[in-house]
């Protein structure tokens, strides 16, 4: 069902992101009276489609290979490598027959959607629920093996400090903006006592390695609610109670405990709570399901600050500008060797587990996920490689340079090399997906 769920959600991503891509592409070419011969979302290769329609001059369709997709613009040379463009003379409805500056848009139109789908998002999570603030005085959880607790860094200690910079929120604290910075050094508040832990220089490899930050903010195990005639009840606890101890080892976060309990099922535990300024001991009896009938609060204090719609519309823009220039400042790492290319790198393995993972935390972690996930589409759009849109851009910005068109001939070998590199690039990210998982 996992591996359903999986399947699923990636298609989900694939779909919402390469329809919105293709889009900026088709509107475009429309505007400006372009024919747009078809409009693809997922590969059709070899005619295998689940569904295909011709409306006017264009054939919508669905194909079998839910890897991406296409918008064919007649008169342009693209990933279909379409020899007979260059058999016959520009027609009027031809992307090679209009103005350079026409044809840049139409390239552009993809990112552009792209970046504005993540601003949307950005824009109507953040004026439905607001911006969250959770006070660094709610200290820190710690999962074992995360970078976090490499860096030195325990469970019930605070952040107080990130670069110097005083941080008043985890919101803060954890600014994304902060991973790619030169160095990244935070102040802690433990028992009274304030130090220093550093970030490694490849923050990004690990953190895609162990694929999140590994910390959050810690939640006590206060007793919600407990199941009348289950085993808690009947060993005296009550809602209200705050579990401090099993079997004599603290405990201090609500993960501990329900772990600690699902996995002695049948087994007796030593219980310690505090109920009404009162120490009370019991051993309780997991039952065959490793539950002991009792429910958990989460009493973080997350503060939602509600936003005007001008003002999400800002913040929404915002989040995209710095999503934008971290994405682009983290290749900037992987391709200068600071980050590991095999690590930091994932291909649709790797997408489908984490769009699985972040459905299962919920839809407003979904539609982040996609946000994010649009915005490293487009910044990988934009690079100035043959067939990708960027490279696109860069040959029709040197034919209106040099004011005359680039021999079909030389446009269609460089559209070869390109789909080669791209092709070879793919196969290397599914084998290190597959390697790698």
């Amino acid at each position: 069902m996992d591996f359903l769920s999986t399947i699923f959600f990636f298609i989900v991503a694939i779909f919402i992101l390469v329809t919105f891509h293709e889009l900026g592409h088709f509107l475009t070419a429309k505007l400006f009276g372009m024919r747009v011969d078809k409009f693809y979302i997922g590969f059709d290769f070899y005619n295998m489609r689940l569904w295909k329609k011709k409306i006017g001059d264009t054939e919508y369709g669905i194909g079998v290979f839910p890897l991406g997709g296409y918008v064919k613009i007649a008169g342009m040379v693209d990933e279909s490598l379409d020899a007979d463009i260059g058999a016959s003379e520009p027609q009027p409805w031809e992307f090679r027959a209009k103005p350079v500056w026409q044809r840049l848009i139409v390239l552009a139109g993809g990112v552009t959607m792209n970046l504005l789908l993540a601003a949307a998002i950005f824009i109507g999570v953040t004026y439905t629920l607001g911006e969250s603030r959770t006070s660094t005085t709610t200290a820190a959880f710690v999962e074992t093996g995360s970078i976090f607790e490499g860096m030195g860094l325990k469970t019930g200690d605070r952040f107080v400090e990130a670069n110097g910079t005083p941080v008043t929120t985890w919101e803060e604290a954890l600014d994304p903006e902060r991973l790619t910075a030169g160095t990244l050094a935070y102040t802690i508040l433990r028992d009274g006592k304030t130090f220093t832990i550093t970030a490694p220089a490849n923050i990004l490899t690990k953190l895609n390695e162990t694929e999140g930050f590994g910390i959050r903010p810690i939640v006590p195990p206060v007793i919600d609610q407990v199941i009348a005639g289950d085993p808690a009840e009947q060993g005296g606890m009550r809602p209200g109670s705050l579990i401090t101890a099993i079997n004599g080892n603290e405990v201090s976060d609500w993960t501990e405990v329900v772990g600690i309990i699902s996995s002695h099922p049948g087994k007796a535990l030593n219980f310690t709570w505090t109920d009404s300024s009162a120490t009370l001991t019991a051993a309780i009896t997991p039952g065959e399901t490793g539950k002991i009938g009792i429910m958990l609060r989460q009493p973080v204090t997350t503060e939602r600050v509600k936003l005007s719609f001008a003002a999400s519309v800002t913040s929404g823009f915002a989040q995209t500008w710095k999503m934008s220039a971290l994405t682009v400042q983290g290749f900037g790492k992987i391709f200068s060797g600071q980050e590991d290319f095999r690590k930091s790198v994932g291909g649709p393995i790797k997408i489908a587990k984490i769009a699985n993972r972040s459905a299962e935390q919920g839809p407003v972690s979904f539609l982040f996920f996609l946000a994010v996930l649009s915005i490293s589409l487009a910044i990988i759009n934009m690079l100035p490689v043959p067939a990708l849109d960027g490279g696109q851009f860069v040959l029709n910005a040197i034919e209106g340079i040099i004011r005359r068109e680039i021999p079909f001939a030389i446009k269609m070998r460089i559209q070869q090399i390109g789909m080669a590199l791209l092709l070879t690039l793919f196969a290397y990210i599914l084998i290190n997906d597959i390697l790698n998982p």
